[in-house]
Formats: C-alpha cells, structure tokens, sequence
C-alpha cells in the first residue's frame, strides 16, 4: 500500500510540472451533545459486557477538519483533510480525550478519472469508504470505535468502464487498528479504532482485504451488482487470552429494480465461508428485501417512505467463537445506520451488527436542500439465542426513530458562497423484549451543528 502511494505520488510531481494546476481549501466544525441511558449490553463492552444496561451517559463533542486539494487538468486531483475531535464527558466524568486530544491524518489520496479514453479510473490513498460501490451491507466505516470522527480505510481502488452501464471495481485496502499517522498527547495514543474485545482488548486487531465488484443491467430498469471480497483480520489479546485471527470469503448479488420514477425495489443476499486461526470452520449469510417510494412531481416539499427486511445469521456459540461460527461478520459495514442506541451495544464489539432480523419502516418529508424529517421504527430479533442478552427468548426489541435535518444558512453556490451553517436533532426509543435480562427501555438524544467553511 505504501509503495503504491510512493509510486503515485512520484507520478503525480512529474505530471504537475506541465500541468494546469488549481488549489482549494477549507474546513468544517462540528458540535454536538449526545445523551441516552439504560442500552442493552453495556456499550462498548463488546463480549466483555457484565451488566444487562448501559448508564447514563451526556457527553458533548467537538470534531473540527481542515481540508485541501489540487486539481491537474481536471483529471488528476490530491486531496488531504487533517481531523481533531476532542470530548467533554460530563456524565460519567472521564478524561480518555481532553483537549486537545490529538490531530490525524483523516484522507490523503490521489484520485484519477477518465484515462484510456474513459476506460480507467483509479483512487489510492487514506479515504472514506461511506456507502462504497452502493453496497452499504459491505462498506460504511472502516473505524468504527471512534464513531463518526472518521469513517477513513487506506485504499487502492481501480474502475474500468467499460460501457456506460457496466463496470469492473477492483480494490484492495489495510486497516490499522491504531493511527500511526497522529500527533496528540499520551491519552488518545494507540487507541483502538476497531472497538473488537470490549475493556481490556488491545489495539492490534488489523485488516486487510480485497475483491471485485461487477456492476451492469438487466435490460434498462434492472441494475445489478456481483461480488466476491477477501477479508483477513488479525488475532489480538484481550485480559491475557489470545483470540485467533479470521479469514472470510463474502460472495453476494445485489437487484434493484425501477418499477417507475417514484417506485423501486432492492433485493441482495451474500454468503460467507471461511477459517478462524485455531482452525474452526466460519460461514454465514445476509439477505435484505426492501420497497422505496419518492415523490417525482414538481412540488417542493416531497414526502418518501420505505420498508424493508434485513436478516444476518447468528451463532449459538457466540461466546466461545468471539462471534460464532455461524454468524454474519459485517466486513467493513460496522456503523451505526441501523441505531445510534446500538452503537456499542451490539455485543459483538462496537457497531458489529450480527445475529439480527429487523423489520423497518420509514417515512419522511423532504422540504428542500439539507431540510427534511424522518420517522423510523419496527421490531428487532435475533435469529438465534445466543444467550449474550442475558434473556430466554429470541425478541431483542421494538426501536423508533426520529430524525430531523434542518439548514440555518446556506450557501448561495452560483455566486461563490461557500459558508454555511446546518443541524439536526436525532431521538430513538428502545423497548427491550425476552431476548434481553432487562425491560429498561433505552433512549438516546442527540443534536448538532455543523459550520463549513
């Protein structure tokens, strides 16, 4: 990877000297208070849990970033973004990122688009991976113990188009469980990013990867999408014990079909096989079907809503597998889109969505740019009782959402602006079943403001 990136950038200087060159700048800050109490597991206590719920919690935090780029005939741009996020933990009291916390290195790629006559494009280098190829069961964050402070893997990607509905992705990433590229004090250093083991874990649970995704149509209504990735993750310790490494293959089909402009399906399904370090045998299985809906018309405030079902296998033996032996592994796919109760309250370490069918509904309205409402809610189970809930049965829940974007001051783009001003306010509701040792229903409040520059 590192070669890669020497190589590139040496590239890149030889190109520059004859190339058209603009510089862009800027920077963004964001603050925000998060509250919630009584969340299943204990959060951040991963397979370590000993308590049926979580305390509460109020903390706020404070994530600025400072970005740049070039642009080399508009073809070839380097893009960096340095990040601090620092925390005032005012309930539990605790000092694991004072101010100032530490700055990292967030991005730091090269991007190529359109070479070959519009065969080849190309992306190497630390970046975001955010719903990735459209395959959000696969790609969401590849730090997912910091929360949304970074959502950074460090990537070779390759596309070949090869008509303007079919393309080949290539990819290969490694992942650090611990950011080398930070400067801070002693508190923030060799902080694990991965959130695997709960208390006691040590930072080394690296990953690495690679795979193909092949996107194309059946006939003009009927996208697709195939692919078959390798994912590696390295063995760790955790209160003295050795937890074998793992190496998966994932292989799945994604459909979405366009019934018309406002209705549309989606359907994937993936499997799994693969062989733990002690030589266990690993397997398991995804499977979501879902109905969107969006207002086509002209009018400026649009309703939309959808419903779907998502089922990832799960593992009677758990707690002896770090996982099981049967269950989902959420690849780079740790993040919190499903819940921000269960950001850390997933069991399986931070985000590590497994073990679950989840039958949801949404419904919302778009009043313009960056201003919309959406309501969420419907019942959670677990596809098997793993006994890691503490309960006998195998319902975890009933969870309602409710998230509301609203802008302050915008930009006005066709005139140069750039300075803006946004928020949201988030709530959920939890109400535990049997599947859990406790009927404490859990809340969680967040609101946020967002300054760009």
């Amino acid at each position: 990877m590192r070669r890669a990136l020497v190589s590139a950038v040496a590239a890149v200087a030889a190109f520059a000297a004859s190339a058209e060159i603009k510089f862009n700048a800027g920077a963004d800050l964001r603050v925000r208070e998060e509250i919630f109490d009584n969340v299943p597991g204990l959060p951040g206590g991963g397979l370590a849990s000993q308590s049926p719920y979580g305390k509460y919690t109020n903390r706020m935090r404070y994530r600025v970033r400072a970005w740049g780029e070039l642009k080399l005939e508009e073809r070839l741009r380097i893009y960096t973004r340095l990040t601090d996020e620092f925390r005032w933990n005012i309930r539990p009291k605790t000092r694991s990122s004072r101010f100032p916390d530490e700055v990292f290195l967030d991005n730091l790629f090269i991007e190529g688009k359109g070479y070959f006559d519009g065969l080849l494009d190309f992306t190497v280098g630390r970046q975001d991976i955010m719903r990735l190829y459209g395959l959000e069961q696969i790609f969401q964050d590849g730090t997912p113990n910091d929360g949304s402070r970074s959502l950074y893997a460090d990537m070779v990607r390759f596309t070949l188009n090869f008509t303007e509905e079919s393309k080949l992705d290539m990819f290969g990433l490694y992942q650090y469980d611990d950011n080398h590229l930070r400067w801070g004090n002693g508190l923030s250093d060799h902080r694990s990013l991965m959130g695997l083991g709960g208390s006691g874990a040590e930072p080394e649970r690296d990953e690495w990867g690679f795979g193909a995704v092949w996107s194309s149509e059946f006939g003009e209504d009927l996208p697709y999408q195939l692919y078959a990735i390798h994912k590696n993750a390295a063995s760790y310790h955790r209160a003295g014990r050795k937890i074998p490494s793992t190496r998966r293959e994932t292989f799945g089909l994604k459909l979405v079909p366009r019934l018309d402009d406002e209705w549309s399906l989606q359907f994937e399904a993936a499997g799994q096989v693969g062989e733990n370090g002690a030589g266990k045998s690993l397997y398991g299985w995804m499977s979501y079907a879902g109905v969107n809906w969006k207002d086509a018309s002209e009018s400026e405030i649009k309703p939309f809503a959808s419903a779907g079902l998502l089922m990832l296998s799960g593992s009677k033996d758990t707690a002896e597998t770090e996982g099981g032996s049967g269950a989902w592994d959420p690849m780079w796919s740790r993040s919190v889109r499903y819940s921000e109760i269960f950001l850390g309250g997933t069991h399986y370490g931070t985000c590590w969505w497994s073990n679950l069918y989840y039958a949801r509904i949404e419904a919302g309205i778009d009043f313009g740019a960056k201003h919309n409402l959406t309501l969420s809610s419907g019942p959670m189970f677990a596809a098997v009782n793993d006994g890691l809930g503490g309960g006998d049965g195998h319902y975890k829940g009933f969870l309602t959402g409710l998230h509301y974007n609203f802008p302050i001051m915008l930009a006005d783009k066709s005139k140069g602006e750039r300075f803006e001003i946004f928020g949201h306010i988030h709530a959920e509701h939890f109400c535990p079943g049997d599947y859990f040792e406790t009927d404490r229903p859990a809340w969680f409040i967040r609101w946020q403001i967002e300054f760009k520059f």
